[in-house]
């Protein structure tokens, strides 16, 4: 939901006095002009891959659903049950609705779903996230994790070198964040993550989690990242002015609906499928469409440069995710024209090609 409704919301973002044309300098580039994420990767003075540079993260289906590639039984039953919870009541608790910051790990890893600039010194690895103007440092001096750490939102975070690959291990999270749209932690959480520069313009993130009061196993998941040129990180300030969240309010009824099973044939299933481009255009002219398929018998909606995430049924019609409803309309023959996701920010809608 998030991608769309930011796509659609770039439209009154202007584009002037913000750098977004500047040139990168000093980056290679392809014979037209383009920066050629392909070259090779480039090192510091002492022969260490060079991590420094804007990048965008891409989780995939992790950034909604972070145990996606989990067993039955690998989340504990109380987390599971949390989870549920959170999933009925549309996530409206989550902290970043207050302006509250993710785990570190997660400012890098693209789920919070906006750009982040490395700057790399020979003791110290900063992140600079556009995203409400986070940053994380993570300490690669030598010092290890502090032994009974005051926990923090961010936590804290120590680095070494194995060979081309950059492990930074992080501990000492407070238990307020979520580590998606619905999965709790304890302050128990560690995390491992292992940075490996590809070449120029790819990067690869594997974060491993491990808290064994909330997961029965450790349990890792890929992040992909790719090098960002010829645009800026763009100010960015959360100053709460939805703390009341009123759109979040869940009534019992939208409980007892949302918990009560509702099945659909597999040709209703099959009339939502397709390509759906939005009705408004992004500032450059373009429109980045959405795609609905059928898997078994579950709906998926594949968001532009985002995840595949799953559509529960609410009526014949209408289907619930995080973040708001997607409403499928049909004309007179019966044939589905268009869908409008609803969320707090509005409506939204998409024509079905």
């Amino acid at each position: 939901m998030t991608a769309i409704i930011g796509a659609v919301l770039l439209v009154s973002t202007p584009a002037s006095a913000q750098w977004l044309k500047y040139k990168t300098p000093g980056i290679p580039r392809t014979a037209d002009g383009k920066a050629d994420l392909a070259a090779p990767m480039p090192r510091t003075a002492d022969g260490k891959p060079d991590l420094s540079g804007l990048w965008g993260g891409n989780p995939g289906p992790y950034g909604f659903n972070i145990a996606a590639d989990l067993k039955d039984g690998d989340v504990l039953p109380w987390a599971a049950a949390l989870y549920k919870k959170r999933e009925i009541e549309f996530g409206k608790d989550h902290p970043v609705y207050r302006c509250m910051p993710p785990p570190g790990f997660l400012i890098t890893s693209g789920a919070i779903g906006s750009l982040f600039r490395l700057v790399q010194t020979p003791g110290l690895v900063v992140v600079l996230a556009e995203t409400g103007g986070l940053h994380r440092e993570i300490f690669t001096d030598g010092r290890p994790l502090p032994a009974d750490p005051n926990p923090g939102w961010v936590g804290y975070s120590v680095g070494h070198w194995e060979g081309d690959t950059l492990v930074v291990e992080s501990a000492g999270f407070n238990d307020k964040t979520w580590l998606d749209v619905g999965h709790p932690h304890t302050e128990a959480l560690r995390v491992t993550e292992r940075y490996h520069r590809k070449d120029f313009g790819h990067m690869e993130q594997q974060i491993t989690i491990d808290d064994p009061k909330t997961f029965a196993r450790p349990f890792t998941i890929s992040v992909h990242m790719e090098f960002q040129a010829d645009t800026e990180i763009l100010e960015d300030v959360c100053n709460e002015n939805e703390q009341d969240l009123k759109h979040f309010l869940i009534t019992e009824e939208d409980r007892t609906r949302h918990e009560r099973a509702v099945t659909l044939s597999a040709s209703t299933l099959a009339s939502y499928a397709g390509t759906y481009e939005p009705e408004l255009a992004l500032p450059d002219g373009t429109r980045r469409p959405s795609v609905l398929v059928v898997e078994g018998d579950r709906l998926f909606i594949s968001l532009p440069g985002g995840p595949k995430l799953p559509l529960e049924p609410k009526s014949e019609t209408t289907f619930s995710a995080f973040g708001g409803v997607i409403e499928f309309f049909k004309n007179d023959k019966g044939a589905v024209t268009h869908y409008v996701i609803r969320v707090a920010e509005g409506d939204f809608k998409a024509i079905k090609k």
